[in-house]
């Protein structure tokens, strides 16, 4: 209970403190914008790294040299906890924006920083604003900003976290638009941190897998048609290859 207690702490108090650093990014970004989404990226990534060393989540991680360093992606990963933002987003290599849900728009600063990262709101019951914020995630991979989306649409409960619930196809139309690489993430036993034993933090053993880029143009017309479940397959094979190293 001790570590929530102070997982909270951090993250609301960071909130509050960082009004000024908001202040400073944003007159930043007035004279130099990229200059202002590296600063915000790597501020964020550090205070994401300080939560995760709180959790004594023991961390493995596996093929980040399949991520490129110098050009733009779509992130696909499955989704068990709110952890697997954190566990991701501080490994980012470049600028790098998430898709979230819409009800996330609401929360005063937090909305605010999400921005400033090139975050994007997804209205799931509203198909036209959604395609909107899908069409506006292309434009930001060709502006050089990678995206990440988790295409479960929200957090798999499931028992067994092989048994995934189905990805939205719509979601990697971002890669076909944006003539981009998917960069499959398995984030494995991400919910042993937290939702496993709520409201209790607990230091598990969590593995996040980087597969190897996957381009659309070059698998076969059929996968090419299914490119998410071809991808949730592909993750799916990590997952089960991964867990032995949870369990140890």
């Amino acid at each position: 209970m001790i570590r929530f207690i102070l997982v909270c702490i951090v993250v609301i108090g960071y909130l509050i403190l960082s009004i000024p650093i908001l202040l400073v990014e944003w007159i930043i970004g007035r004279f130099s914008p990229e200059k202002k989404d590296i600063s915000s990226l790597r501020i964020i990534q550090a205070v994401f790294r300080f939560i995760l060393k709180i959790t004594g989540a023991k961390i493995t991680v596996i093929g980040e040299e399949n991520v490129p360093k110098d050009t733009p992606v779509l992130y696909i990963g499955n989704h068990r906890s709110y952890f697997d933002i954190l566990l991701t987003y501080s490994r980012c290599p470049i600028r790098t924006g998430y898709i979230a849900k819409k009800e996330m728009e609401k929360i005063p600063l937090l909305s605010t920083w999400m921005r400033y990262l090139h975050c994007l709101f997804l209205d799931r019951k509203d198909i036209k604003q959604g395609l909107k914020t899908i069409l506006t995630a292309v434009d930001k991979v060709k502006s050089g900003i990678s995206i990440c989306i988790f295409p479960e649409g929200t957090r798999n409960r499931n028992k067994d976290e092989l048994d995934m619930l189905p990805f939205h196809e719509g979601s990697f139309k971002i890669a076909t638009k944006a003539n981009c690489p998917i960069i499959p993430i398995a984030i494995s036993n991400s919910a042993n941190i937290f939702e496993a034993h709520f409201p209790k933090i607990s230091p598990a053993k969590v593995v996040v897998e980087y597969g190897k880029p996957i381009y659309p143009d070059e698998l076969s017309k059929e996968d090419k048609r299914h490119v998410g479940e071809y991808t949730q397959n592909v993750i799916r094979e990590m997952l089960i290859k991964n867990k032995p190293l949870t369990e140890k």
